[in-house]
């Protein structure tokens, strides 16, 4: 039986369409503005208006940057962010995973107080703490690197992971756990037999979310890392807008070049996201 539109639904289909628009007009100049030639994005007449051709050279100025201008290319500093994404993404959620499944599962005294202490580290503003965090780098020898930026986005994602996986690990039955225990098996052993093989939507969510965070992050990599050549995308995509004339038709090149990779992590995974936020992984 075909459900009849009536007024107030299609007022309702035709104001989100408008809200859809309005949300992809940012993400239309953007690819218009990266396929046009300089000349033409610097003609603000032709801002909305579509490519006169299919020109890449933008996307290859942004790539392998223009020396004679001065512009370092992205290439180095795309590789960058994967060395530092990756690793950290992945210590965090191994790290909020066994947290989560000791405040969840393992009741000993104090967790009340630990988990709240805890979570207080997710509120902490980024600027209150870059100058005891630069000179705790410093002293213990990783100031100015790529382990030392890796340790810093490790330890500021244990609050969050770790509240996912409390409350996604929350969801599994004690008297799982107890068995176990009863046959004899171990921390360690219950966690790697239980726990872990049901953990994949909780790593989904908490991967992603990581992921972005790092990925997208500023001011961590630009206070922390000086050299451009080990620095993330994200500051040398500022740094490729140059200080006078600013070619903004590779600076948008740039910036699509500089979103592939989340683009990417949500395309493959995000159904899996989904899957993990029905889980109960955000609950709680």
């Amino acid at each position: 039986m075909t459900a009849r539109l009536n007024p107030a639904r299609i007022g309702i289909y035709l104001l989100l369409v408008l809200f859809a628009l309005i949300f992809l007009i940012p993400v239309y100049v953007l690819l218009s503005s990266s396929l046009k030639t300089f000349a033409e994005v610097q003609d603000l007449s032709k801002l909305w208006g579509l490519p006169a051709g299919f020109n890449l050279e933008s996307f290859k100025a942004a790539w392998s940057g223009i020396p004679e201008k001065g512009l370092r290319g992205l290439a180095p500093n795309l590789m960058s962010s994967f060395k530092l994404t990756i690793p950290a993404t992945l210590l965090s959620a191994m790290l909020g995973s066994m947290n989560g499944y000791v405040l969840s599962k393992w009741k000993f005294r104090g967790a009340n107080i630990i988990f709240p202490l805890m979570l207080f580290g997710m509120f902490i503003p980024y600027q209150s703490i870059l100058v005891p965090l630069t000179i705790t780098l410093a002293r213990i020898g990783l100031g100015g690197s790529l382990v030392g930026l890796i340790l810093v986005h490790v330890v500021y994602g244990i609050p969050i992971t770790t509240l996912i996986f409390r409350n996604y690990y929350a969801e599994v039955p004690n008297e799982m756990i107890e068995a176990s225990r009863i046959d004899g098996a171990g921390f360690f052993s219950i966690y790697r037999h239980i726990l872990f093989p049901l953990s994949l939507p909780g790593f989904v969510v908490v991967i992603i979310w990581q992921f972005t965070n790092i990925w997208n992050e500023f001011l961590f990599a630009v206070t922390i890392l000086q050299r451009p050549e080990s620095q993330p995308i994200t500051v040398a995509l500022r740094n490729l807008s140059g200080s006078q004339i600013k070619e903004w038709n590779m600076v948008m090149a740039g910036a699509i070049i500089a979103a592939v990779p989340t683009l990417i992590v949500y395309i493959v995974m995000g159904r899996y996201f989904i899957r993990g936020l029905l889980a109960g992984s955000v609950k709680g």
